[in-house]
């Protein structure tokens, strides 16, 4: 069993600890889901101002192919998590500071109800604003063990290539990616395959329309539950330097300055 890794031992450990860049990690957490909400929910909201000119599978495979650019681009500032339930999964996973876990998930909140309200300002009120509903002939509780399925696979996949035991790099946006592009190709008429309560939240909030958002908490966060007691009994426990960096970022790397700027002491 790979031991963990104290976070004191890394050179970029310092810089995470640094008060004065957190604000480049919420920006980039905001950047990083106003931009996938924008596209997620802009599919829908697109197609119907076209008159269907997107279609289905245009609109599942553009945010895995966004999600593979935002990872590759800003990963290393933030971890690119994107989603509450990366997020949650990372801190239980032991490769992310449970205090750090408010800040990430009400940035990743707000970013996705701006997106949402872009869109409605430039294509009014249609596609339902993307948001994600149980399809037509398909039950809540059906969408929600789709979505916790979904969701399983999908933290299974983060965790799994951002551990040291099986780091692939760079590739590991083309996992990620690929992933929820497949996974909305065979699913997305049952629950609409967002994996993501921050991607519903939005279209949910500027809906006014929370009635069925509660598919999109349980079954994302059941899932990445279950992911990270997955990857407990794949390769024990996290901590481990792949992880902790593919969960915080490596600004030491990405930005250097920040390297040698005088530090105020850790909080």
């Amino acid at each position: 069993m790979p031991r963990p890794v104290d976070a004191l031992e890394l050179p970029w450990s310092r810089d995470f600890d640094d008060p004065r860049l957190e604000w480049r990690r919420l920006f980039s957490e905001f950047f990083g889901t106003f931009l996938l909400v924008l596209v997620g929910a802009g599919g829908a909201v697109v197609d119907a101002a076209s008159g269907g000119q997107i279609g289905r599978a245009a609109g599942v495979a553009a945010p895995g192919l966004l999600v593979l650019g935002i990872i590759l681009f800003m990963g290393a500032v933030s971890g690119a998590h994107l989603n509450p339930a990366v997020t949650l999964a990372f801190a239980a996973r032991g490769d992310f500071p449970w205090r750090r876990v408010p800040g990430y998930i009400v940035t990743q909140l707000v970013a996705a109800s701006v997106a949402v309200l872009v869109l409605r300002a430039l294509f009014g009120n249609v596609g339902g604003l993307g948001a994600t509903l149980p399809g037509d002939g398909f039950t809540d509780l059906q969408a929600v063990v789709v979505e916790l399925l979904l969701t399983l696979g999908l933290v299974s996949t983060i965790l799994g290539t951002a551990s040291t035991a099986q780091n692939v790099g760079a590739l590991s946006a083309l996992a990620v990616g690929g992933y929820i592009v497949l996974a909305g190709l065979w699913s997305s008429p049952v629950s609409g395959a967002s994996m993501n309560p921050a991607r519903s939240f939005g279209p949910a909030l500027i809906n006014a329309d929370f009635s069925a958002y509660w598919v999109y908490l349980v079954g994302p966060f059941a899932g990445a539950a279950i992911a990270v007691a997955v990857a407990f009994l794949l390769r024990g426990r996290g901590g481990d330097a792949g992880g902790l960096a593919a969960a915080r970022g490596d600004l030491h790397r990405a930005a250097p300055e920040a390297a040698t700027e005088p530090r105020s002491a850790a909080p």
